[in-house]
């Protein structure tokens, strides 16, 4: 049997090595259009900064894709789906048959319509190649506007900082991460950034960029102007749908699939970013893993294996504070219990959130060592009523939850 993979970031990466391991006398082949071998994209700000060589990017050295007889093409977009002959069509190549697809495309950074965007000195930080392109292009520099507070929009500032530019960070909801963080933990979090030289501006949208070919700095709008030489937009993501639109399969926001990651299509799969499961583009690597890890097992024996989503969850490190979501951390209403310990000096901001003694969601910005702890607690849904007080302090031993 052959499997094609249309997509080489964790999504298609992940369902190559499982098909490989598991079924070793199959055909396993990726197509990308990247020049580049598998790389984690959230470790491209650290690339940005500086903080790591290119080669230190790539997840898996050859001779890993070579002893699991993994074929990738690099370079090689797939232009075509031909679903009756059940082919892909690569870009200046022959068309390859397949028994198994899996769309696993991903998406592309989305950029709002905004006056002046396609100057020279705009960019987006979706790819390696768009990381090099920046670097290049910072080197000439000084002054830098990132449009969008989100997680790629900070830590992308952080990486123009690291390279020595003057950096402000616009973002038009009333604080910074707003999809990881309340109200109070972005206070203690813009705190700490702005104490790293970023500047931040909420409620601030961007109304136009400036320059005469090149940017010069940008309008918002209500009015104000902002000098700067380079913009970077972050602004969120879209699923890469135009493949499986042009082919006829269903698509919405992604391409819809089943709870087989089943597409329309029988014979073709999807995850990852350009996936739809139930109204839903997760846009996450956990759930990207989730989806890899039932996607291979259905693409060799079909209906065998499920998914019922993700629990949406973060871990990692925001202009150098480790920072971990989960699951409802801002919910309203009564059924909901709320704790907090905060210390704003040292950037630190604890959360959690109780629904019948439970723990259903939490914030721990600044502090890991409780991370592990409670992410178990939240698996095991367990009832913490008796200790719920004490959870967040910091001398709190977990051996004593029975």
């Amino acid at each position: 049997m052959k499997f094609v993979i249309v997509g080489n970031g964790v999504a298609g990466i992940t369902v190559a090595r499982f098909l490989s391991e598991n079924s070793p006398e199959n055909q396993v082949i990726i197509y990308t259009a990247e020049q580049f071998p598998y790389y984690p994209r959230p470790r491209l700000p650290e690339f940005l900064a500086g903080e790591i060589a290119q080669e230190e990017l790539y997840f898996y050295p050859p001779e890993w894709y070579e002893q699991r007889r993994i074929i990738v093409h690099l370079g090689t977009p797939i232009e075509g789906l031909d679903r009756a002959a059940k082919q892909v069509l690569p870009k200046g190549k022959p068309a390859e048959a397949y028994d198994r697809l899996l769309l696993a495309s991903g998406g592309y950074a989305f950029v709002p319509p905004i006056e002046g965007k396609d100057q020279q000195g705009v960019f987006v930080l979706r790819t390696l190649q768009d990381a090099l392109n920046i670097r290049a292009y910072a080197q000439n520099v000084h002054r830098a506007i990132v449009i969008g507070g989100g997680l790629l929009g900070m830590e992308a500032a952080r990486g123009l900082r690291k390279l020595g530019l003057e950096v402000t960070v616009l973002e038009s909801a009333p604080y910074c991460l707003p999809r990881q963080l309340d109200a109070k933990g972005a206070s203690v979090f813009e705190k700490y950034a702005t104490g790293l030289g970023l500047k931040i501006l909420t409620h601030a949208s961007c109304e136009a960029i400036l320059g005469n070919g090149s940017v010069s700095g940008i309008r918002l709008t209500d009015g104000r102007t902002l000098d700067g030489e380079i913009v970077l937009i972050s602004t969120g993501v879209r699923s890469n749908v135009a493949l499986a639109k042009e082919a006829g399969l269903v698509v919405n926001k992604g391409v819809v699939v089943d709870e087989h990651l089943t597409t329309s299509d029988p014979a073709i799969f999807a995850a990852g970013d350009v996936a739809e499961f139930k109204g839903q583009v997760w846009g996450i690597i956990p759930a990207a893993i989730d989806q890899a890890r039932v996607a291979w097992q259905n693409m060799i024996s079909p209906n065998s294996a499920s998914y019922q989503g993700t629990v949406p969850s973060n871990t990692l490190k925001i202009v150098g504070i480790d920072l971990t979501t989960i699951g409802k951390f801002d919910p309203e209403g009564e059924p909901y219990q709320v704790y907090r310990r905060v210390g704003e000096e040292k950037g630190i901001y604890k959360k959690l959130v109780l629904q019948d003694g439970v723990i259903v969601g939490t914030i721990l910005l600044g502090d890991k060592r409780p991370v592990g702890p409670i992410s178990r607690l939240i698996q095991e849904g367990r009832n913490v009523s008796a200790y719920a007080e004490h959870l967040l302090d910091d001398d709190f031993d977990f051996n004593t939850i029975a």
